[in-house]
């Protein structure tokens, strides 16, 4: 069994894989920012571009990596993995060209369309922005905007709900964007199911409701993810498991078109009064849904990772039937305006000692870089506390306790897995459904 791996990538995300592996595995880890919790959990971690391909190739081979972990999207896109495998590095991460799938909106689209991928809503690309223009004022309904390649979360308006037509025009005059996709507005709840995907064999993972929006009630600007919950079962409240499985169905077809996918699939639906139809798919986990999912998960993650690598089976999966919440804090200003390079103190005992009875509390850093003098803010999200039980109302009252000695200069969305909030989630779906 290899016992060598490299993560690339130093977020939330990325210190949730580190955590599910290090107990496992010699396990190394590069990216451009160092972030405390991985490096704490891995035997060595070296500043980098994550994005350049022969700067990552070089430190696997130093290392003497058998397999790697490519956490974000950006060195997908760069080509990280194609390098890897080149190199004889298994990476569990889509090659380039796969990794279109989610780097390349307008590929995506077509690539579902032409594939008879279900779930796909009407949509049209363009590549003159006047164009896109003069289809926003014919189209007959309410349409997303969504740059082609990637923005980190925050590139889509949405007509009707973040934006009026002519708001949604003048964006897209003002930005720089060569290409965009507008498509059809979907109603509903947002969900996540994210698959492991090996040799066209996947696996899938309970499914996760993030939350966009900054502020509480669903208010503000579109973040990365201001937080996640997820039920002690495969589906969340508002849903039947049918529409689980909907979901599923929708992954396995998108698997089956693919040609040599391998690294977790993500798929975000959107559950309408017309059934489960695809918002979006990434190439990777998501983030925060990586610390909703893991945490949770009881077969091991190496374990996966070395059947992929070795063209098996991918083993069945396991998961501990508790529930999770999970709440970033994030830069005052975050995300139009944010205020980084602050020194933040994060009183980790503090955070461990929220959890109650067979509760847990969970700590994970993100976007922050760890000098010799302390622990400062980037311009992203800072850190995360992930709330563990077997509810969803006791994860969330843990993740609120564990952060309850934030400091001044970081904010939290504090609504995110309320009872008030998942009983609106609830009445939404069956308003829908009539």
């Amino acid at each position: 069994m290899p016992e060598t791996v490299l993560l690339v990538g130093g977020g939330g995300r990325e210190h949730a894989i580190a955590r599910a592996l290090a107990d496992d595995c010699a396990l190394y880890a590069c990216a451009s920012n160092r972030n405390p919790g991985i490096a704490r959990l891995a035997e060595g971690f070296e500043k980098l571009d994550e994005t350049d391909p022969e700067s990552v190739v070089a430190y696997a081979e130093s290392v003497g990596a058998d397999i790697a972990v490519v956490g974000p999207e950006a060195p997908l896109a760069a080509g990280v993995a194609d390098a890897l495998d080149a190199a004889g590095v298994y990476a569990f991460g889509p090659r380039e060209e796969q990794a279109r799938i989610e780097t390349d909106k307008a590929f995506q689209r077509r690539f579902m369309r032409d594939n008879d991928i279900p779930g796909c809503p009407d949509f049209e690309t363009f590549d003159d922005v006047e164009a896109a223009c003069e289809y926003i004022d014919e189209y007959d309904g309410d349409l997303a905007v969504k740059p082609a390649g990637l923005t980190g979360g925050k590139g889509v308006r949405v007509i009707g709900d973040q934006v009026t037509a002519a708001e949604a025009k003048e964006y897209l005059r003002e930005s720089d964007y060569d290409r965009v996709v507008l498509e059809e507005r979907l109603v509903g709840e947002e969900f996540t199911v994210q698959a492991f995907v090996a040799a066209g064999d996947l696996k899938v993972t309970p499914a996760v409701q993030d939350h966009k929006r900054a502020y509480e009630g669903d208010e503000g600007p579109n973040t990365g993810g201001m937080g996640s919950y997820s039920d002690d079962d495969f589906a969340l409240p508002f849903m039947t498991d049918a529409d689980y499985g909907e979901a599923v169905s929708v992954l396995e077809a998108t698997v089956d078109a693919l040609d040599g996918y391998k690294g977790v699939l993500y798929g975000q639906f959107m559950l309408t009064a017309d059934g489960v139809r695809v918002v979006e798919f990434n190439a990777r986990f998501g983030d925060p849904e990586a610390m909703n999912t893991l945490p949770v998960l009881e077969t091991s993650f190496l374990d996966v990772l070395v059947a992929a690598s070795r063209g098996d089976p991918l083993p069945d999966l396991a998961f501990d039937a508790r529930a999770t919440v999970c709440k970033y804090a994030v830069p005052a200003g975050y995300p139009e305006d944010p205020e980084g390079g602050t020194r933040v103190t994060v009183d980790e005992e503090s955070a461990a000692r929220a959890a109650e009875g067979d509760g847990d509390a969970l700590l994970f850093y993100a976007s922050v870089d760890d000098r010799e003098d302390g622990v400062y803010t980037t311009t992203s999200r800072s850190f995360a506390v992930v709330g563990v039980a077997g509810t969803v109302s006791a994860a969330e009252r843990i993740a609120e306790d564990a952060l309850a000695g934030v400091g001044d200069g970081l904010r939290v969305r504090h609504d995110i897995g309320t009872a008030d909030l998942v009983q609106r989630r609830i009445d939404h779906v069956e308003e829908l459904r009539g």
